[in-house]
């Protein structure tokens, strides 16, 4: 259920809610917030709540420092895992400077924007989210270790797969919030866990993929276990992807989405140090399904976007590139201006790559254009994007190819 003003305001004064989680994200998509009691919710809408910006990554320094969080009332959720009795709750915000200035550097914002241009000129995106990430041991004082929490394999069952309670707990956690996870399953890794999400309006999907790693991290941690949505964990294991659906609708909702991704294939080395924005990022590349090679086929997961086997409202393509360090938020924006850089211009796609990339010759792999192999060469690219310059601020820019 989406709230509005007034409702959110009946809800925290009838439901005994006695915290209000104001929150947002840095420019690398890592969840902050701030608590207020309840008492201060009329003047967060009216007025907005003042932070200190100075020691968020990539909000500026200390010269400037003020900004202003402004709750959205449509994201209210009670947080499951706190006191029944003086419930707590949180909303998202957006970020404005002091005059009421949208903040350049708020990526939620920056998705609103995006979304706005693709409604504006008739087509409208939807998102949905496959995240993976691994259960770690703690040790005897609480320090997270690498010891795996179990040494299952791909869609084992309990008793080998330890982490079946844990997804059901996370799952029935999220289903409280309001989010519909789609499936869940033991991934290849020792100790290594997907679910997937049903799909969404962009900004939704977003705030659900932010949700879901609080939730991931909270419950594991309730369990005396550590989750670890980094790309490449462990040495000689599968990488943790975010595998991103996406759909276009329209008139012509096929063609569209063809063209978008053929937008994205094009697009993709530029935007590639934004979805996959550390060093270890780069060592899934060429293995356990993470991809090398800007291709597309249909069901293929040896591609970089593949389109599944499905119809009417599930037919959708999938990006496999990215992993669970993106900021969604960035990610889905970045992907809808390729989408529609790719419809306006009636892009064609290229002869689509039905074949194993995991074992090709060299011969085949040497006519495919690659992804940027290193963070280094990733940020290049993104440094000398026009399509980059035209789509993020100068300040998110900086910090990510720095």
């Amino acid at each position: 259920m989406k709230y509005t003003r007034a409702e959110v305001m009946q809800f925290v004064n009838e439901e005994d809610v006695k915290f209000i989680r104001l929150a947002f994200c840095d420019i690398y998509g890592k969840q902050k917030n701030i608590s207020i009691l309840a008492g201060e919710l009329e003047r967060a809408f009216e007025h907005g709540i003042a932070f200190d910006a100075s020691s968020i990554a990539g909000f500026g320094d200390e010269t400037r420092s003020d900004l202003f969080l402004h709750p959205d009332p449509s994201t209210l959720v009670v947080l499951p895992w706190r006191p029944e009795h003086g419930k707590v709750v949180r909303m998202f915000c957006d970020i404005t400077l002091p005059d009421g200035t949208p903040f350049a550097a708020d990526t939620r914002q920056l998705l609103k924007a995006a979304v706005a241009e693709s409604e504006s000129a008739g087509y409208s995106f939807q998102f949905g989210a496959e995240l993976e990430f691994y259960l770690f041991q703690r040790d005897d004082r609480g320090n997270p270790t690498r010891e795996p929490y179990d040494n299952a394999g791909y869609m084992d069952i309990a008793p080998e797969d330890k982490g079946e309670n844990i997804r059901r707990e996370i799952c029935l956690t999220l289903e409280q919030m309001g989010i519909n996870p789609e499936s869940s399953h033991h991934e290849g890794g020792p100790g290594q866990n997907e679910i997937d999400f049903r799909y969404s309006d962009p900004l939704t999907a977003a705030d659900n993929a932010i949700t879901f790693a609080a939730v991931v991290k909270t419950v594991a941690n309730r369990n005396g276990l550590v989750a670890d949505f980094s790309p490449k964990p462990l040495e000689n294991q599968p990488g943790n992807g975010m595998h991103i659906n996406f759909s276009v609708k329209c008139a012509d909702s096929d063609a569209a989405l063809y063209s978008a991704i053929a937008g994205l294939l094009e697009k993709i080395p530029d935007m590639t140090a934004f979805l996959n924005p550390r060093e270890d990022s780069y060592w899934r590349f060429g293995y356990n399904k993470a991809p090398r090679y800007i291709s597309w086929s249909a069901e293929n997961r040896s591609q970089l976007v593949r389109i599944p086997a499905a119809s009417g409202d599930f037919r959708r393509a999938e990006l496999r590139s990215p992993d669970p360090c993106t900021n969604p938020y960035i990610a889905y924006a970045l992907m809808i201006h390729a989408g529609l850089y790719g419809i306006r211009n009636d892009l064609k796609l290229p002869p689509a790559a039905d074949i194993n990339l995991y074992t090709a010759s060299e011969d085949v792999l040497s006519r495919l254009r690659q992804l940027p192999s290193t963070l280094v060469m990733a940020k290049e690219a993104a440094r000398n994007s026009e399509f980059i310059k035209a789509h993020l601020s100068e300040a998110i820019i900086a910090h990510y190819t720095k």
